[in-house]
């Protein structure tokens, strides 16, 4: 069936009441905020999908790159388009559990994030950051992990302040072929 664009919003009946709101469906959302693939325990045998991404292809686990220690992937629910985190292979809760080796694999990971971002997408800034425990808001408190998210000037708008919520411009595939094309090397 072929869709055509009118300039008239589809109404639908039953949904409230009409206004001048035009609504973004992001039902992906839904399977993060019921806890869908979160662990049920703090073991690595307990459903952590940060054990159990690295087993999977690059393409399918959306990892972007792979060092000895640890690895970068795509946050499945993502701040802004690009937001993705640096995660050790081993299954720790504390930033203070992490060996000398893991600790600069880490940071280092953390620093070509930020380069493969500006390069892909022309990052002007960055959240960086762990939160360590359910408490500080970890969504997976058993196995650490640290977010990077690229800023631009002016992305924070009416829709995440108004309107609670994002717009991504850009499928996680895509996304993940973008900044694994971009990761450097050295």
């Amino acid at each position: 069936m072929l869709h055509t664009m009118t300039s008239e919003p589809e109404q639908q009946i039953g949904v409230g009441t009409q206004d001048a709101f035009q609504r973004l469906w992001t039902p992906h959302r839904m399977a993060y905020i019921q806890g869908e693939n979160k662990p049920t325990g703090p073991g690595a045998e307990d459903g952590c999908p940060f054990c159990t991404i690295p087993s999977k292809s690059d393409e399918d686990g959306l990892v972007i790159a792979r060092g000895e220690h640890v690895y970068a992937v795509l946050n499945l629910y993502p701040y802004n388009g690009g937001h993705l985190m640096v995660v050790p292979f081993r299954h720790v809760a504390d930033y203070t559990e992490l060996d000398a080796a893991e600790t600069a694999e880490l940071a280092e990971l953390t620093k070509r994030a930020m380069t493969a971002l500006r390069t892909a997408s022309g990052a002007h800034g960055f959240n960086i950051g762990m939160n360590q425990g359910a408490t500080a808001g970890a969504g997976i408190a058993a196995h650490l992990h640290q977010h990077v998210v690229p800023r631009w000037g002016g992305d924070t708008n009416f829709m995440p302040v108004v309107g609670s919520t994002k717009v991504l411009p850009q499928l996680l595939a895509d996304t993940r072929q973008m900044l694994a094309d971009a990761w450097p090397t050295a």
